[in-house]
């Protein structure tokens, strides 16, 4: 069955939308743009609609990345994703961000077992190993926040080449530090849309998707005051607006 997908993501420092049609990735928009994210995300999916000829109203789902990463980034997504949806009545769907690093690892260099780790600030990393079976991801159950220092010992048990994934390699370099492990750098810092549409695309076909009032961030870290003070954006005409930012 032929699906049209959307996916953004602002959960981390890099800002992105993609666009997925007839169950093939067709479209992106990808910028490092720290603290911009509102000013860029609504004019990047105006512009992948325009591009492709295409409204919201064509469209099956909405994806996102739905965390873990930036608080500010993950509630900007959410909260982008909920205003898209609510004014064109679309179906959510959220996509872990470090699924969605494993995604973009494994596209460049093949390799399906993946090392992602996030910057989590306060001498903290977001963690999870991941492992691609069949065309699916496993490891969703592993994402932790863990401090760099006690990963060695977390994964003694993990054998073979491993890519690895996000920016929490590059700000903390004790994580190389993993005994009889051969890392191969993916040199994928940032999680990107293009890598969470093939993920949305078996949620949906699985039922994994849901209304606007049911989707929920990943903080993974539980002291999060949860805000709500972002505008939605909005719909005129069938058009996007922007001015909601």
């Amino acid at each position: 069955m032929a699906t049209h997908i959307l996916a953004i993501d602002s959960t981390t420092a890099a800002c992105s939308a993609a666009l997925m049609l007839d169950n093939e990735v067709v479209l992106e928009r990808f910028v490092v743009a720290p603290r911009e994210h509102t000013q860029l995300i609504l004019p990047m999916v105006d512009s992948l609609l325009a591009e492709a000829d295409i409204s919201l109203y064509s469209l099956d789902a909405i994806a996102f990345g739905r965390g873990p990463g930036s608080f500010t980034g993950v509630r900007i997504s959410i909260c982008i994703a909920q205003g898209l949806a609510l004014g064109a009545n679309l179906q959510l769907i959220g996509v872990s961000t470090l699924a969605a690093l494993a995604e973009g690892a494994w596209r460049r260099t093949g390799i399906c077992k993946v090392l992602t780790a996030i910057d989590a600030r306060m001498g903290e990393v977001y963690w999870a190993t991941y492992k691609r079976h069949d065309g699916v991801w496993l490891g969703e159950e592993h994402e932790k926040i863990v401090v760099p220092d006690v990963l060695a010992a977390i994964s003694t048990d993990l054998t073979g080449c491993w890519a690895t994934a996000g920016t929490g390699w590059q700000t903390y370099p004790t994580l190389l530090n993993h005994v009889g492990l051969k890392l191969v750098s993916g040199k994928t810092l940032f999680p990107s849309a293009q890598d969470i549409l093939p993920l949305a695309l078996h949620h949906y076909r699985h039922g994994n998707n849901h209304a606007v009032v049911l989707v929920e961030p990943t903080y993974l870290r539980n002291a999060v005051a949860c805000k709500n003070s972002l505008d939605a954006p909005k719909l005129i005409n069938g058009k996007l607006s922007a001015s909601a930012n």
